[in-house]
């Protein structure tokens, strides 16, 4: 099991509280009472930029495209590479949700 350095009883509530989570309404209504647009945005922005970075998009178009930094793609890029793997558990959960859909 994973435990970060960060882990404490204060995130053990947070992550127990998202597992709790049902559906996507549920979802949108904690994310908009937890977090500030400004924070969702981000963390949105950081997906899409692992989702680009794995289909090996350049940094100049993922910037473009994305309007994220290159500090945040690089970021995103070293968490990809050296990471707890979140990003690249994360991104293989949604192809293998698209390939159901199909």
């Amino acid at each position: 099991m994973f435990n970060p350095n960060w882990k404490d009883q204060n995130t053990d509530l947070l992550v127990r509280s998202l597992l709790t989570l049902r559906d996507e309404d549920d979802v949108y209504r904690l994310l908009e009472d937890l977090c500030t647009i400004s924070e969702i945005k981000a963390m949105a922005q950081r997906i899409q930029v692992a989702s680009l970075l794995s289909q090996n998009i350049t940094y100049n178009n993922i910037a473009h495209d994305t309007g994220a930094s290159t500090a945040t793609i690089s970021r995103v890029k070293r968490c990809l590479n050296y990471g707890a793997d979140g990003y690249k558990r994360i991104l293989g959960y949604l192809d293998e949700e698209m390939e159901n859909d199909k």
